[in-house]
């Protein structure tokens, strides 16, 4: 097929979902979107016979804005990935188009989120065991999405807050995955590095060109504390804006459910904890409980164990006293099902008790569970 092309060495990870279907030389699909990589036979195979049909945009990211299709967050996943890097790309070499590009991403964020909520809050933990720094960065602007909502921001700080969140990181970048893949104890050096990226991500917004006021003070302050030991100015209580805070509470809770080399990751159920706890003074309160109702007690994505002994993922958070809703995966004997089965945990035989933190995640047909087929 014309329209499918080989998959590049690097493209693909054990241990992680894949990104899109995989296809053989005449069509046929191999694996599907969500599928987990188990080994590195598994992994040259893929090399050597896999095939996927890459998504373009119908439009440029800067005309997305008259895009009134549902979006399906896993569809859109690759692509939002490959925007986000041309979009900082054409940022750091100064491209007249780098605004746009920029405001078109985030506008194709806020609609995801709008349209699929429960899909798009799924994205975060299905690919958040050990992701790439442009994987932490799309996390980064869905969460400050939905905590902005919640938080009751307007649409239009709401969206200077997503451009925010994209390019905040814009001068780590180069270095944050390699950071990340490191036990040893940061150099002074690196230090200093990374103590100074939102000078340095902020110089690089104004040499493309790109200088709301807003969008820069949010950067800008996104690393200060409201007890004043943050930086880059020591900045305390109210003189941190609002925007600043939610974007450092989505890098916050994104970094405590992520596994590093250096330590292990946060249950869904810690993280929670632990952002309750910031409720105490760390940040302006009603934030980090506008995070919370969003996330609920188990996010959308999160694998748990149920009553009845199944595994299942939860696809959707609770309505009206009743859920969060999941789909069994696994039988109580460990058997694979073939498909799914919807549970309703409010019922005490599907009740939840208890995460699932395997070191590698079960496939799942994402398609599938969240509807999109």
């Amino acid at each position: 097929m014309a329209n499918l092309v080989k998959i590049a060495p690097g493209a693909l990870d054990i241990g992680k979902p894949l990104p899109w279907t995989v296809f053989d030389a005449d069509g046929n699909v191999l694996l599907r979107q969500g599928y987990v990589i188990q080994n590195e036979t598994q992994l040259e195979q893929l090399f050597e016979r896999g095939l996927f049909h890459p998504r373009k945009m119908e439009r440029r990211p800067e005309e997305a804005v008259e895009d009134t299709r549902v979006r399906n967050p896993f569809a859109e996943y690759p692509v939002l990935l490959q925007t986000l890097e041309s979009a900082l790309n054409a940022v750091t070499s100064q491209d007249p188009n780098a605004k746009k590009r920029l405001l078109g991403l985030a506008r194709m964020i806020d609609q995801m989120c709008t349209d699929s909520p429960e899909a798009s809050l799924a994205l975060v933990q299905l690919y958040s065991i050990e992701p790439t720094i442009y994987e932490q960065i799309i996390f980064y602007a869905i969460l400050c999405q939905f905590t902005a909502k919640r938080f009751g921001l307007d649409e239009k700080r709401t969206a200077v807050l997503i451009s925010a969140a994209l390019t905040a990181n814009l001068a780590l970048v180069p270095v944050a995955d390699k950071l990340n893949a490191s036990n040893r104890v940061l150099t002074n050096d690196q230090r200093a590095v990374i103590r100074k990226h939102p000078q340095r991500s902020i110089a690089a917004l104004k040499e493309a060109g790109i200088d709301n006021a807003l969008l820069l003070k949010i950067i800008d302050q996104h690393h200060e504390q409201a007890d004043g030991s943050g930086y880059p100015h020591g900045l305390s209580g109210t003189d941190i804006r609002g925007e600043a805070e939610i974007l450092a509470l989505s890098e916050r809770y994104i970094a405590m459910i992520t596994r590093r080399a250096y330590r292990k990751r946060m249950t869904v159920i810690e993280a929670n904890k632990m952002v309750a706890s910031l409720a105490d003074g760390a940040f302006r309160p009603a934030i980090p409980k506008a995070l919370l109702k969003v996330l609920t007690e188990y996010p959308p994505g999160t694998l748990v164990r149920l009553q009845n002994e199944e595994i299942a993922v939860v696809f959707a958070r609770p309505k009206r006293a009743k859920g969060p809703f999941a789909k069994a995966i696994i039988g109580p004997r460990g058997n694979r099902y073939n498909g799914t089965f919807e549970r309703d945990c409010s019922q005490p035989d599907y009740n939840i008790v208890g995460v699932e933190m395997p070191e590698i995640m079960p496939s799942m047909d994402f398609g599938q569970i969240w509807g999109f087929h």
